[in-house]
């Protein structure tokens, strides 16, 4: 079990900070901070032994709102207490400091006992909660892994059955993640979020399950199916679904319900002619209709006893086009987004095929691939175009020692970055007197100082900062972040990856002209 068993003591007054420390040293492991900004950066590096952070303000509580603010973007205020005492010349009212996120507020005059007692209840309540949060996941974990194994063995008995298997579950996995993630991105009202999209994949791989109560001859004939056998073959998604409500004791409930769905939905379809039950539109479980795409377009790729495999341009244009049933254009939407990631997927598990990644690049990009090889600052082009395809953002990489730069990605229009500046140092000034709100100028610019002067020093990898920036597009303010990422740990060019982009919307909120 883990014991947070460190107390944080921030205080505006040095004196104030060793009288906590007095109070605490018996019981806690402490550490002292005389500001928000050294009280992040402890967190962040100490975060698994930090119990609580004990702040003692004064007069401005300025300091401890940023404090608190920044924890409750960052939802470390979900996991470790923040206690304050005020004084009745702080610039903080009790009501203030709990509506920005403190656990408790003591307000002076008040004991030392009072404040340890404080201090102990709370430290107390958020290890055990702590606490019982890691031994759930640990049983979550347990039980995911017995339903893998459960989905391994389940797998193999249908690879040995079918003909069209080979790694054929695998790649239905590895589509389903991939379509459900772009869905996930483009359209928030699934509700699909990391758990959900993990179950669904690895139920997934069981959608043809029921093909084990199919005889081997209509399963494997080489030849057009009869009505007859092609009714016995459709018969597949009930028995699949059948078994599925027989594994009550198993797995978990969330994930039988999601293998239910798939293993008889995946082959209904959006206009109502798929099977067994003809389902129509959204009467479709969202994670069926993926399923099905995936299903769909791996037939379609793959050879089988009846058929030869076609290439994955024509099997996106027959899905499109509705040759083999209609689909969501929702999801179909999103097909298109991930139909580069669907082929490469598909070379590398391959039936029967071992591919290297160099293979999978010649097969992707064709007869030119083959002809040169790609320089080293091509491939990591190629790699930061891969991934900032998913991200609005505005990259910079750039070096702080000498202050060049290069701007490597961006998909903001309402960030334009002047490559003619002659340093990274430059843009920075300008961005400030242009784009960041009045009030958050004073910490834009202390945050550029520490980037220059301790970022390297105290060994960070990561530091971001959020700032009110001007939106053109929508003549208003708007919460921005922006992160610093260290490039390499022995540096003497201090290179950096800067990212800048809106905050999330659930953090996003305007600032008056």
């Amino acid at each position: 079990m883990s014991i947070r068993d460190t107390f944080l003591i921030g205080a505006d007054v040095a004196e104030n900070r060793q009288v906590l420390r007095q109070v605490l040293e018996n019981n806690f492991n402490i550490f002292e901070v005389e500001d928000y900004y050294q009280a992040m950066v402890l967190l962040r590096q100490n975060f698994d032994c930090i119990g609580g952070i004990l702040l003692d303000i004064e007069q401005d509580g300025k300091g401890a709102s940023n404090l608190l603010r920044l924890m409750r973007i960052s939802k470390l205020s979900e996991q470790i207490p923040v206690i304050m005492i005020l004084s009745p010349k702080s610039s903080l009212t009790e009501e203030m400091a709990l509506d920005g996120g403190a656990a408790d507020v003591i307000i002076k005059p008040c004991s030392s006992r009072i404040i340890l007692q404080r201090v102990r209840l709370l430290a107390d309540l958020f290890n055990y909660r702590w606490n019982l949060e890691m031994l759930v996941e640990e049983q979550a974990r347990k039980l995911r892994q017995t339903n893998e194994n459960m989905v391994d063995v389940l797998s193999s008995i249908i690879e040995h059955r079918s003909a069209e298997s080979g790694q054929h579950v695998r790649r239905i996995r590895g589509f389903t993640r991939i379509l459900l993630e772009d869905v996930a991105e483009n359209w928030p009202e699934y509700g699909l979020d990391e758990r959900i999209i993990e179950m669904v994949s690895s139920a997934s791989v069981l959608h043809d399950i029921g093909k084990i109560s199919v005889p081997d001859a209509i399963l494997n004939k080489p030849g057009r199916l009869t009505e007859e056998e092609f009714e016995a073959i459709k018969k597949h998604t009930i028995y699949g679904a059948n078994m599925v409500e027989t594994l009550v004791n198993v797995a978990e409930k969330d994930y039988l319900r999601y293998a239910y769905n798939i293993c008889r939905f995946h082959h209904e379809r959006w206009d109502g002619k798929g099977y067994p039950d003809r389902l129509k539109g959204e009467e479709i479980p969202i994670c069926a209709q993926v399923v099905g795409v995936a299903d769909v377009y791996d037939a379609l790729t793959t050879p089988r006893v009846y058929k030869e495999a076609y290439s994955p341009e024509t099997a996106v244009r027959m899905i499109l086009n509705g040759e083999c049933g209609t689909f969501s254009p929702k999801v179909l939407e999103c097909f298109q987004n991930v139909k580069d990631a669907f082929a490469d997927l598909a070379v590398r598990y391959a039936d029967g095929v071992e591919v290297d990644a160099g293979e999978i690049a010649q097969r992707l990009e064709g007869p030119a691939a083959t002809t040169r090889t790609l320089s080293t600052a091509e491939r990591v082009q190629r790699k930061y175009q891969t991934l900032l395809h998913y991200i609005d953002a505005t990259i910079i990489e750039a070096e702080l020692e000498s202050g060049v730069f290069r701007l490597i990605y961006n998909s903001n229009p309402d960030f334009t970055v002047d490559t003619s500046r002659k340093s990274i140092h430059d843009i920075a000034s300008v961005f400030e007197e242009n784009r960041i709100h009045p009030d958050d100028r004073e910490t834009f610019e202390r945050e550029i100082r520490f980037c220059q002067n301790r970022f390297f020093k105290e060994g960070l990898r990561r530091h971001t900062v959020y700032c009110h920036t001007y939106r053109p597009s929508m003549e208003a303010y708007h919460l921005f972040e922006f992160t610093m990422l260290r490039v390499e740990l022995n540096d003497d060019k201090q290179n950096v990856i800067l990212i800048c982009r809106p905050a999330p919307e659930n953090m996003t909120h305007t600032v008056n002209n």
